[in-house]
């Protein structure tokens, strides 16, 4: 039994590890976000258009329950937040 007890806060504490690093990864995702949305691309280098782009079409990806979670992260909110115009 002393072995199990002990197998079982090695998974505790790594699950916390994971949910922590999780919340570190939503509030990159939400600023990401949230930069992206202000972004004027007429007055962006092509390079940084480019970046942008891939960024945006990766958080497109995303789940509409974690992008909610990312930008929640922040507590940012993009224009034009209905339904589905929420996407970066």
């Amino acid at each position: 039994m002393p072995h199990r007890d002990h197998e079982i806060a090695l998974l505790r504490r790594e699950l916390e590890l994971l949910m922590g690093e999780r919340q570190t990864l939503l509030q990159v995702v939400g600023a990401a976000a949230a930069l992206i949305a202000g972004l004027d691309s007429k007055h962006l280098p092509l390079a940084s258009v480019e970046a942008a782009d891939l960024a945006a079409t990766t958080i497109n990806a995303l789940s509409e329950e974690t992008l909610h979670d990312a930008l929640a992260a922040v507590h940012a909110e993009i224009a034009g937040n209905e339904e589905n115009s929420a996407r970066a």
